[in-house]
Order: structure tokens, then C-alpha cells, then sequence
């Protein structure tokens, strides 16, 4: 809980012991009450240790065998595979129970061993391979092969990707996480087969407020604002939407207290300083809203006891906002230098790095993260996936 003191410098230690705790509490309720949550808990609490350059007390080793643990891999090497198959009247590797009688297509990951696969989790356990750089120790073109038959058949969904094999749920969300999956697995023909499709589909998600919504019509959401702009960078078709216009929603979302809410007349909540600022970042529009009030509001929800961020100050931490707070925090770094810069595709690197200004608040020291992709930004250059953004670090940083 916070105190009446807000801080307003990042306590960088707290965090990172705050997190390293977490990975020690596997006896309480609540860890098994969010089994369904924990693949992408561990990618929340691995990339926030990486932005705060403490991404190796997490041990690599001890990642991939959860990881594996939870994979459905179609050659029968996983662990999940084993476990799936305890069953002996149950054939090897049909552990699925699709609602509309398509048969579950194999190589997705699990968020917990013994769980079902689903889109969200398998998304969570390549970023964090790719954090790791062990994307190899999977079947890349299974796991593929498992995206793509999320891939909406109906010809009034076309462009759209379910959660799971049951095909009960679309949403905008899944259909960025397909591409953002696909980059990662460098499935460039499949990536080019979809593109046009995932394009259209993605406009028609594009309401006249400036907003997307999770699906045709659906209100505007800054969660679905942030996975529709990420998809266009991805499919470099952001010239297609007015960008003054997606910007312009995105700034009303700041309140008097410099927090970002997801929508009109909600409240503030940390976890929005990702989805709208991450937003801002890929459109260039990074300058139309207070960004020092913003780093203010995310710097007071700290837990200056414990460590942590939590959804608005005076509230509970926990990982979720830890994770996305940083993120934001990192977008944030430099902001005191003046004019955000354009990075990544297509800008034009700086000649020398100018400084970073006041960074008394230790925002300098977060590693750098990728607006599009939510992952450190060295990993990202890895992997040679890097999109076009803006940022208030130098452009050769």
C-alpha cells in the first residue's frame, strides 16, 4: 500500500525484490486461484526485471522448462504432451475439446501445465523465449501452423483470429497477437499471405472517434487502440488510418492528475500509461499530451515499502501494473531532454547522443523498451522485427 508521501524517483531495488518475491510464493491461494494467468505473469515479471536490467535472477533454464512444460507439442517431446496423456483411453495429443467440432490443432502453449492452449498464453511463452534467446528449443513452424488455424474462417470475420480451437471468442487482440507471434517465429510468407485480409479487417474495426474497438463496432478502448496501431506498424500500414485523428483520442485520455483512463468517463489506472503512451509512440504523437504530469502519476502509485506499482496511488500492488508502469516509465525516459525523436524503421540516426537531461527521478536507468512489441528494445533489434516510433531517448540509444 502506498504511502500518504508519494515517491517521485524510480525505487528501482524495491521493484526488483518486489518481483524476485513473487517467484517464492507458490504455497498461497492466490498463486494457485491464477494458474490460468501464470504464463503471462512470468512474461510480466521476467520483462519488467529486464527493463530494470535484473533479468538474469530469474534463471534461464528454469524459464524454458516451464515453458516446455506447457507447450503441446505435436512430436510428443513436451512435458505437457505427457502429462495430457495420462488418459490411456484417451489418444496421444487429443486432449481438446473444441465446442464447434474442430478438431484442436497442436503446438500451442498452455498459461500452466495441463491447462488448455490459447492464443494470449502462446504469445506470453515465445516472448519469453525471445527475452531469453531460446526460440529454438520449440518446433517453430508447429507452433505457426497452431496460430493459423485460429485464423477466422467465416467470410464476415475475415482477417479476425480466435483465442482458442473452440472459436467462441474474436477480438481485436488476438489478431495482433497472431502477427506479433508470427514476427517472432520470422514467419515472413505466412505474415504476407494475411497481410491484406488483417488490414481490412483491422479498418473496419476503426471507429469515427479516432478509437478501435475489439471488434466491428465495438465501443473505443485503449487497450484495443494499442493491439490495433501495434498491428498496423507490423504490417507497416499505418499510413492508412488519419493519425491526427487516432492521436487526438488517444490525448483526451489524460486527466487533471497527468493518469490516462481506457475510455471516456473512467478512471485513471497505471496500466493505461502502456496502451495510450505506447500508442502515442507508434503514431508520433508523443508530445500531445503532459507527459511530465504522466511520469508523476505512474512514479506516486510506487509502494515505497515494498516495492511494486500499483493501478493508482494508495492502492495494492501487484505484477500486472509493476510490468506495464515500467514499460511506461521507460517510454518516458529522456522526456526531460526536450522533443521526442522518430526511431526504429526508417529514422534517420542522430550523429552524437544528446544527454538525457535531469533523470534525477532514475528513469535513465530503465533499458529501453519497444513500443510495438512491448519487449526490450535490444531483443526486438535481435531479432530484426523493428518497427518506425517515437522517443525522448536519443536516436542512437
Amino acid at each position: 500500500m502506498a504511502l500518504p508521501q508519494a515517491p517521485q524517483r524510480l525505487l528501482r531495488d524495491l521493484h526488483v525484490a518486489y518481483i524476485k518475491s513473487l517467484d517464492a510464493k507458490k504455497e498461497g491461494l492466490s498463486y494457485h486461484m491464477t494458474t490460468h494467468l501464470r504464463m503471462n505473469g512470468v512474461y510480466w515479471g521476467l520483462c519488467a526485471l529486464e527493463l530494470m536490467h535484473a533479468g538474469d535472477l530469474l534463471a534461464r533454464q528454469d524459464l524454458v522448462d516451464f515453458v516446455l512444460s506447457c507447450w503441446d507439442d505435436p512430436k510428443g517431446k513436451g512435458k505437457r504432451k505427457a502429462e495430457l496423456d495420462h488418459n490411456k483411453n484417451e489418444p496421444a495429443g487429443q486432449h481438446r475439446d473444441p465446442s464447434d467440432g474442430r478438431d484442436g490443432q497442436p503446438g500451442g502453449f498452455a498459461p500452466f501445465p495441463r491447462h488448455d492452449t490459447h492464443i494470449l498464453s502462446t504469445l506470453s511463452a515465445l516472448q519469453i523465449l525471445a527475452i531469453k534467446g531460446a526460440l529454438d528449443v520449440v518446433d517453430r513452424q508447429a507452433v505457426i501452423d497452431y496460430i493459423l488455424s485460429l485464423r477466422s474462417t467465416s467470410p464476415n470475420l475475415r482477417g479476425a483470429f480466435y483465442g482458442d480451437s473452440a472459436a467462441l471468442e474474436h477480438d481485436t487482440r488476438y489478431l495482433y497477437i497472431a502477427l506479433h507471434a508470427l514476427q517472432l517465429l520470422s514467419a515472413t510468407a505466412e505474415l504476407a499471405e494475411i497481410r491484406e485480409e488483417s488490414i481490412a479487417y483491422l479498418l473496419r474495426c476503426h471507429n469515427r472517434d479516432g478509437g478501435f474497438g475489439t471488434s466491428v463496432g465495438a465501443e473505443s478502448h485503449a487497450g484495443q487502440v494499442f493491439t490495433c496501431v501495434a498491428a498496423l506498424n507490423i504490417l507497416d500500414a499505418l499510413d492508412r488510418v488519419d493519425l491526427d485523428r487516432v492521436g487526438s483520442w488517444l490525448a483526451e485520455r489524460q486527466l487533471p492528475n497527468g493518469g490516462l483512463n481506457g475510455r471516456p468517463q473512467k478512471l485513471e489506472d497505471v496500466c493505461y500509461s502502456w496502451w495510450v503512451l505506447s500508442s502515442l509512440s507508434m503514431v508520433r504523437r508523443l508530445h500531445w499530451i503532459d507527459a511530465a504530469k504522466l511520469r508523476r502519476f505512474i512514479l506516486s502509485a510506487q509502494d515505497p515499502e515494498y516495492g511494486g506499482i500499483a493501478d493508482r496511488p494508495d492502492n495494492v500492488a501487484d505484477v500486472f501494473h509493476t510490468h506495464f508502469g515500467l514499460a511506461g516509465l521507460s517510454l518516458l525516459s529522456g522526456l526531460d531532454r526536450g522533443t521526442p525523436q522518430a526511431k526504429g524503421q526508417g529514422a534517420a540516426a542522430e550523429a552524437e547522443a544528446a544527454p538525457d537531461g535531469n533523470e534525477g527521478d532514475g528513469l535513465a536507468n530503465l533499458e529501453e523498451v519497444d513500443p510495438t512489441y512491448c519487449l526490450p528494445a535490444h531483443v526486438v533489434r535481435r531479432l530484426g522485427i523493428e518497427k518506425g516510433y517515437q522517443s525522448f531517448r536519443p536516436a542512437n540509444r
